[in-house]
């Protein structure tokens, strides 16, 4: 007879303990032990130990096979086992990194945590193990058609329809519905959520919710400032709509006179605009020089347009359609034990649920959008599929997506200075990560599992899209590492970009209106101040969005900020090397920008590592 040390770890999330009965079974390379009774593992962050006793010698221990069976009559409650650990009779230790839930009576086998490759001489029964292990998340992560022309998502209805592991934790549920209800039921006891007036008073707006943010009230103040309304293309919620305009179309009609006086002396206009609207008598052409009212209601004009292009396209699509793909096919097609899997998984906690509440809460018939938002109604799908003609793979990858912009070189784009040295530093992390376990380039392309989450990836994210320039499959180690780095940028900084500047930018309705209830206008001279009262969204829907970007703008509890790797899959020493100089080069970032902010009026914080979520939750 053989004894073997073991050690389970439940986890410290509310109700990680079960009243279930937890067998363990040891699965080596020679033989497998007998099912062994562990009991209930009934305490939240306890780590309990036993001995397992085999017939004979495992050999090297390449799974554990863990039971949740009934103890006795009680309704089955669900478990988060954290890890479990093995120590063999000669002293060899053994790491199992599980971090799921185990939810009703079942069987789970979790693979030593070792990263193993499907390439060469693999073990028969981790062969076995995987091929299980797929199927059986092939069944729970089914693909579903979203909208004509845009990305798959989750076969799910409710949040119920998901993976345990895929929900929020309790801690979360608990902080996002407890705020999203306080706020709610803020405006509604100031009788703003059925209130169908006009604002008769925009001091008024400051009165809906007593929460502000420095930059809200900001916003507030310089909304109609000429420098303010430039400024938020640059480092405001939508910092990729701006681009460098090299060249004047021939219809243009304005002229190098008529804007002299705003853009100043030795600056050309050649250089400076691009539009492609058709002049005309009922298109006329608004200037900083006209009166107040014309060109104040123009600009408003402007940002409600980038509000429905940010939200759709910059917002929706590039970060949460995108992010919900990588996530369903990395669950598909990368096994647990996967390098690959170990260094995404948490870049997509808790994206399926996110994504689902948007669809039902936000997106859904009747919902937010249908009520507030001019692209409501129907308008979402149109602009998706049109953001999907332009979505590439360049547009994905920051350096590229600057340069194609031509956006490399202008000043205090602060968007582009700390997106750059996160995306350079989460590139080494991946450039390590990968040489480490792809030796050479003939790894890359011999990977099959690699090469099935590619290819879903093309398929079901970009919809067999060539013209996208994103790979089906690929070949090299530098291609795997840009991939990998797209995505987790994807997943964590570009999401951060996009969002959490929601409030700062959008709870000052003027600022940017989720919709207009009057037409542009067609001549100058005729709007007033109370024009732009009648065009401005109700009282209600006014104090609805606010509501909805105050809750999208703050991440409830239970985060882990970018850098943050607690429940890390991986065990071997050199990744975990690797993804603490990670950490540190965020930690040193996040000093950096704060030092820089100090210094500045108008802030730029949403690139700031510690404030960045790892994976798109909120």
């Amino acid at each position: 007879m053989v004894q073997y040390k073991v050690q389970v770890a439940t986890g410290c999330l509310l109700n990680s303990g079960t009243t279930d009965n937890i067998s363990i079974v040891l699965v080596g390379t020679n033989r497998e032990s007998s099912k062994q009774e562990l009991g209930q593992q009934d305490t939240i962050g306890a780590v309990n130990e036993y001995d397992v006793v085999a017939s004979g010698d495992l050999g090297e221990i390449l799974y554990v096979r863990l039971y949740k069976e009934r103890f006795v009559f009680r309704a089955n409650t669900r478990w988060y086992c954290k890890y479990v650990n093995v120590t063999g009779p000669d002293g060899t230790h053994y790491q199992f990194p599980c971090h799921l839930w185990l939810r009703g009576f079942m069987t789970l086998e979790v693979p030593e945590g070792k990263g193993v490759l499907l390439t060469g001489d693999v073990n028969p029964l981790l062969l076995q193990q995987r091929k299980a292990e797929l199927e059986g998340k092939r069944e729970s992560h089914r693909w579903r058609l979203y909208a004509e022309g845009a990305p798959y998502c989750i076969d799910a209805d409710t949040k119920d329809d998901l993976p345990l592991s895929d929900q929020f934790s309790g801690v979360k549920r608990t902080s996002f519905e407890s705020t999203l209800a306080a706020t709610g039921q803020e405006v509604e006891l100031k009788g703003l959520t059925k209130c169908t007036d006009s604002w008769t008073d925009l001091n008024d707006l400051n009165k809906v919710l007593f929460k502000k943010t420095p930059m809200s009230v900001l916003t507030t103040h310089m909304w109609k400032e000429d420098t303010f309304f430039g400024y938020q293309f640059l480092n405001g919620v939508n910092p990729v709509a701006i681009w460098k305009c090299t060249k004047i179309p021939e219809n243009f009609p304005v002229t190098q006179d008529m804007v002299a006086s705003t853009l100043g002396s030795g600056t050309d206009l050649q250089k400076e605009l691009e539009l492609g609207q058709t002049p005309g008598p009922e298109n006329p052409i608004f200037l900083a020089s006209d009166l107040e009212w014309d060109w104040t209601l123009a600009k408003i004009w402007v940002r409600n347009a980038d509000v429905q292009i940010h939200e759709a396209g910059s917002h929706l699509l590039y970060t949460h359609l995108l992010a919900e793909v990588f996530s369903i096919a990395t669950s598909r097609q990368l096994p647990m034990q996967h390098p690959m899997y170990k260094l995404l998984i948490p870049h997509l906690r808790y994206t399926l649920e996110i994504n689902l509440l948007a669809r039902t809460q936000l997106l859904g018939p009747g919902a937010l959008f249908d009520q507030a938002f001019v692209t409501g109604k129907g308008g979402i799908p149109i602009l998706l599929k049109r953001a999907m003609e332009g979505l590439t793979y360049r547009s994905l990858c920051l350096p590229e997506q600057l340069k194609d912009r031509g956006m490399e070189s202008i000043p205090k784009y602060y968007y582009r200075e700390d997106g750059m040295k996160i995306w350079s530093a989460m590139e080494r992390l991946v450039r390590d990560i990968v040489n480490y376990y792809y030796k050479d380039d003939d790894l890359v392309s011999k990977d099959p599992e690699l090469q099935a989450w590619v290819e879903e990836i093309f398929e079901k994210g970009f919809l067999k899209r060539e013209s996208s320039g994103i790979p089906s499959s690929l070949t090299l180690r530098a291609e795997l590492i840009k991939y990998l780095t797209m995505v987790i940028f994807t997943c964590s900084a570009q999401h951060a970009a996009t969002n959490s500047g929601q409030f700062d930018f959008y709870s000052w309705m003027p600022n940017a209106p989720s919709s207009l209830r009057r037409p542009p206008p067609t001549k100058k001279g005729e709007t007033t101040f109370q024009s732009i009262l009648d065009a401005l969204p109700e009282v209600n829907t006014t104090a609805n969005t606010m509501v909805v970007a105050w809750n999208l703008s703050k991440e409830p509890d239970d985060k882990k900020p970018l850098g943050t790797y607690r429940n890390s899959c991986f065990t071997e020493e050199m990744p975990l090397k690797f993804i603490q100089e990670f950490q540190d080069s965020m930690v040193a970032l996040s000093k950096d920008i704060q030092q820089r902010n100090e210094g500045l009026k108008l802030t730029y914080t949403y690139l700031d590592p510690n404030l960045i979520e790892s994976s798109i939750s909120i």
